[in-house]
């Protein structure tokens, strides 16, 4: 490396303008849609297509890295998710308001997955191995500040621009126009703060015919692997009854009392979700992971699992109940969240123990495909099942959904070792 630059000068703000877009698209969009009078089930089907780019992610990141270098790829992403970000707030107040946003937001998808190839190659092209394991912490810490700004204060601004201007979309345009800007300075800030490696710019490159049978090779490994069956269908539906909640769960909360939702404002959305919620999950994934690395994953694989499931009761409580105490509602988001948080862990944990051997790299991005996968087919039709059985009816089938997560728990084997400190892989 010619010249050596100081990570703290540009890791952190890598790793928040990473979880800005992913929180745009997966997040603030199911708020903005809801606000701007569009149903559930369109809301849900549309918005949970923009997991495509992370499903394929694996398939074009090795084109990435043939292309141009990694700092290249970071700050052209940059630029492309800043405009894309003041596309969506130009064609808010149009006429196609759905087809503008909706192209956008697609395009912010792409670049937001290419984004985070680039970054995650990045970190361990512009830090040495010490630095690398100092950092992990602290990229993680910004990415999860990247979620509560994105996912609470951005959305309560819009808000309480709602209130100021009376007019919502041209509160939640302005809102995107900041986006913009904001990822406009982060684009000009890294193209000046981040460095330049030298093994970046002078990586061999391989060619297509390479890269093809390289893919193809992983291809064929990862599915030759011991348990693929069962490691397949943990890996797609753990997360199920989730992957059902999650994007119903934000519009519950937002929709009106009449609907059988809470009626939540977007700044209180922005306080019980993006806040209180993004600390729960927070603290739980925390405490999941010093709990599996002190014991091993295996020991603690069946409190996680009912940590990730029984808290899912929270939403039936709240769908019949309707408090308007907000300090009600913030307890059970916190509960579900935390939860969520802990039994997360083991999914990520079995991630690493399946994708141990050889191309243990690709065959992760492999595995987080099948992750992106399972948030987004039920995500599809979950907003449709919800309209047609209402708001009750459908928490409690998301309960009666965990019911998988037990059955394809029930059928992994993992080292009793696997994730304690003294263990190598963990």
């Amino acid at each position: 490396m010619k010249q050596k630059t100081n990570p703290w000068a540009w890791v952190p703000t890598l790793y928040f303008a990473e979880g800005i877009p992913y929180v745009a698209v997966m997040t603030i969009s199911l708020i903005m849609y809801k606000r701007l009078g569009m149903s559930n089930t369109d809301i849900t089907l549309y918005t949970s297509w923009l997991y495509l780019p992370w499903v394929i992610k694996p398939f074009w990141s090795p084109f990435v890295d043939m292309i141009s270098s990694k700092r290249w790829w970071i700050v052209a992403m940059q630029l492309l998710i800043g405009a894309a970000l003041g596309g969506v707030a130009f064609t808010i107040p149009g006429p196609f308001w759905l087809q503008g946003t909706l192209f956008f937001f697609w395009l912010m998808a792409f670049a937001s997955a290419t984004h985070d190839i680039a970054a995650d190659g990045f970190y361990m092209l512009g830090l040495d191995q010490h630095e690398q394991a100092l950092f992990v912490g602290i990229r993680s810490t910004f990415y999860r500040i990247a979620t509560i700004f994105g996912q609470g204060l951005l959305v309560m601004l819009a808000g309480n621009l709602e209130v100021v201007t009376r007019n919502v979309r041209y509160s939640w345009s302005l809102m995107f126009y900041f986006m913009a800007g904001l990822f406009i300075a982060l684009w000009l800030y890294h193209n000046w703060a981040l460095p330049r490696p030298d093994e970046d710019a002078k990586k061999k490159r391989m060619t297509a015919h390479e890269l093809i049978n390289e893919l193809g090779h992983t291809i064929i490994t990862f599915f030759r692997k011991p348990q693929v069956v069962a490691g397949i269908c943990f890996m797609l539906f753990y997360r199920m009854p989730e992957g059902l909640l999650a994007k119903v769960s934000a519009l519950f909360l937002i929709d009106a009392a009449h609907n059988g939702g809470l009626g939540l404002s977007p700044a209180e959305y922005g306080l019980v979700q993006g806040t209180v919620g993004v600390i729960g999950l927070t603290l739980g994934g925390i405490l999941g992971g010093i709990a599996a690395s002190r014991d091993g994953l295996k020991r603690w694989l069946w409190y996680m699992v009912a940590a990730i499931t029984l808290p899912d009761l929270v939403y039936v409580y709240l769908s019949y109940a309707l408090p308007s105490n907000l300090m009600i509602i913030n307890i059970c988001v916190f509960i579900e969240q935390f939860g969520y948080g802990f039994g997360f862990s083991a999914y990520m944990l079995y991630l690493i123990y399946y994708s141990q051997g050889e191309h243990k790299t690709s065959h992760y991005a492999l595995c987080t495909a099948l992750m992106a996968l399972s948030m987004m087919i039920p995500g599809l039709f979950a907003g449709a099942l919800q309209e047609t059985v209402g708001y009750r009816m459908f928490f409690i089938i998301v309960v009666l959904a965990c019911s998988l997560t037990y059955i394809v728990t029930s059928f992994l084997k993992i080292d009793a070792d696997f994730g304690k400190k003294n263990n190598s892989q963990a």
